[in-house]
């Protein structure tokens, strides 16, 4: 059993995805991050960086429990876990993870960055705007690329897959005038987003209000 430390944002629902496509039991523990819940001693104990998600293998390596957090190591460890959703050697593996490391250094920081500045920051400053807008395009534009040439971000379905589709399904929403001129990003949308464990694990958690 997993205990799953988590809030309704992209990188909780990485993990989501990856429980619900791995089909590994789990509880859900919903941390408030709008209320600060992610600071209490208890969850700090978890992930010092007051972060969300974070879990818990009750059955981790050696049938010891582990605490884990970030949520790229925590896909790293599933899928390792597994052996599923990671190629395990050879050209497959290291596409799969540079897939992923270009999701954690640059679509989500970037399209954060976007995100707060157009729609959160109570001072809206054009430069800001302007510059994250013009790098989630340019970012956009390099994953249309990609999927151009195939149909996932390292060939087969993944982990990089499953980390992206999060923060870019959440993109189309708030900033829909991105999108007019990628055609193959676009089709990996709608593919990835078909796909059952993915429906499922963008509802978790059911509620955060």
């Amino acid at each position: 059993m997993i205990d799953f430390y988590t809030f309704s944002t992209p990188n909780g629902r990485k993990v989501a995805i990856m429980l619900e496509e791995l089909g590994l039991r789990y509880d859900v523990h919903v941390v408030n991050i709008s209320a600060g819940e992610q600071f209490a001693p208890e969850f700090l104990d978890i992930n010092p960086n007051a972060k969300i998600p974070a879990i818990v293998d009750r059955e981790g390596p050696n049938g010891m429990p582990i605490k884990l957090f970030e949520s790229g190591a925590i896909l790293f460890y599933l899928a390792e876990k597994t052996q599923r959703l990671l190629a395990p050697h050879d050209h497959a593996r290291y596409a799969t993870l540079q897939w992923l490391m270009f999701q954690m250094s640059a679509i989500g920081p970037m399209l954060g960055q976007f995100f707060h500045f157009a729609n959160v920051a109570k001072d809206k400053i054009p430069y800001a705007i302007e510059r994250y807008r013009q790098e989630a395009k340019r970012l956009l534009g390099v994953m249309d690329k990609r999927l151009s040439e195939q149909p996932y971000l390292s060939g087969e379905y993944s982990i990089a897959d499953i980390a992206t589709y999060p923060w870019i399904a959440g993109m189309r929403e708030f900033a829909p005038e991105l999108w007019n001129e990628y055609e193959h990003l676009i089709k990996w949308i709608k593919v990835v987003g078909e796909r059952p464990a993915v429906v499922r694990g963008m509802k978790v958690p059911e509620s955060t209000s």
